[in-house]
């Protein structure tokens, strides 16, 4: 089976176009402002890092970017990766997909919101949903039961519409 491309503007395995460079052109605008707006710094490789996690709809995990950095020339010891992954999950500009231990972009920026993921077992793409109603539904049924939730990621794996239509 043919994997879905990487690549910026690509054609997927699925014959559809998507212009992912948006995709990656705002989530670094919107990178810069927060970080002028809370005076922190995007550094060189924060800003690498979440241009990598921010190349595909797959999540990345943190030795593929490692990979992907030194390939690049910038060497990057494993800490320094993971403490610009953290970083960045700390200022909600990417994800945890904790079942692949993987990191993808957030496609929601700005909002405060709980992550809720569809993720692809053939293409392995991850698409974020709006939490909405469900989200507040699930911080109400906690709370009831005296318990202090500090993070919601909820992770529904399946098969997308276009790996079910070109099944």
């Amino acid at each position: 089976m043919t994997q879905h491309s990487d690549a910026i503007g690509a054609t997927t395995a699925h014959g559809s176009t998507h212009d992912h460079g948006a995709c990656i052109a705002d989530a670094l605008e919107f990178a810069e402002d927060l970080c002028r707006r809370i005076e922190a710094r995007l550094t060189p490789l924060r800003r690498r890092v979440l241009e990598l996690v921010w190349a595909s709809h797959k999540p990345a995990g943190a030795y593929q970017l490692l990979e992907s950095l030194r390939s690049e020339g910038l060497g990057s010891a494993p800490p320094t990766v993971y403490r610009a992954l953290e970083f960045l999950l700390e200022h909600r500009l990417i994800h945890r997909i904790e079942s692949l231990n993987a990191y993808v972009g957030c496609s929601h920026l700005g909002d405060v919101h709980r992550g809720i993921f569809l993720i692809c077992k053939r293409c392995g793409n991850a698409q974020e949903l709006g939490d909405g109603r469900l989200g507040s539904d699930l911080l109400d049924m906690a709370r009831a039961r005296g318990f202090d939730v500090t993070d919601v990621t909820l992770e529904i794996a399946g098969i997308c519409a276009p790996c079910r239509q070109a099944a």
